[in-house]
């Protein structure tokens, strides 16, 4: 009546469907899931309104932190890692979880991780830095919170960085090849979009940067220490000094920061 040939119609269907390749499809769709989920039930409003009230025990700031961290860990890490090797039977290398080339990475490390704590040595003694790192403050002045603070912290840019660089860039790889760093920085990018514009617009550059080290390393690892370190550093020094009362930049001021801890 239409003048739709339904079962042609079907059959496009079905055949269209043959083609796609579904470990790339089911990446791509749970990882917009994830993204989802984590936005409404990973937070830390979620976990104020619905979980906190659950708890029996005294309960304070850090564990939203916890949970946020942790739901982003096993979202972003945890599940992704276990539907690849089970779902999809891939190996440790082709979910970029091997040693790939290491020798390279460890030496990119080298080199980026100082200049990363010396960056954030003078970005810590600004106001604006020092009142807000940590994010939660009682971790800057207790250092057992710290070390919970830092760990689950360690624990979400392990998930945040999977997520990307490591099941949607290697999950989606045979089918995309190279053009698979393109492809996840495309969502990492527009989750930046209310981050301040300079920073909105590196995360473009950034993520293709990461991306395409990922890619040469063939390992998602090196990703952590360059994503992560930059703000957990800055935690640290941050930390030090509010307990130590130094806001210096020169040397002495470095000695003075550890010597009156």
């Amino acid at each position: 009546m239409l003048g739709i040939d339904f079962k042609a119609e079907w059959e496009r269907l079905v055949n269209a469907w043959r083609r796609v390749d579904k470990q790339t499809a089911t990446v791509l769709l749970f990882a917009a899931l994830t993204v989802i989920l984590q936005m409404n039930y990973g937070n830390r409003g979620f976990f104020r309104r619905e979980v906190a009230p659950l708890l029996t025990d005294n309960y304070s700031g850090l564990h939203g932190w916890v949970w946020w961290f942790g739901i982003q860990g096993i979202l972003g890490f945890v599940v992704p890692v276990a539907l690849l090797r089970f779902g999809f039977k891939n190996s440790w290398s082709e979910m970029g979880l091997g040693a790939g080339d290491w020798k390279l990475a460890s030496k990119i490390a080298l080199l980026y991780v100082p200049l990363v704590a010396l960056g954030t040595w003078f970005l810590s003694a600004t106001p604006e830095f020092m009142n807000k790192y940590p994010h939660y403050a009682p971790a800057s002045r207790d250092w057992g919170v710290f070390l919970v603070y830092e760990s689950f912290f360690l624990l979400y840019w392990i998930g945040w960085e999977y997520l990307w660089r490591g099941f949607v860039l290697f999950g989606t790889a045979r089918a995309f090849g190279l053009m698979a760093i393109f492809v996840q920085t495309v969502p990492f990018a527009i989750l930046h979009y209310d981050k301040p514009i300079p920073e909105a617009l590196l995360s473009i550059v950034g993520g293709v940067a990461l991306g395409a080290l990922v890619w040469r390393t063939r390992s998602f690892w090196i990703a952590v220490p360059i994503h992560a370190t930059q703000m957990m550093i800055l935690d640290a020094w941050c930390s030090l000094r509010v307990r130590s009362g130094v806001s210096g930049t020169g040397f002495t001021s470095l000695i003075d920061l550890f010597r009156n801890l």
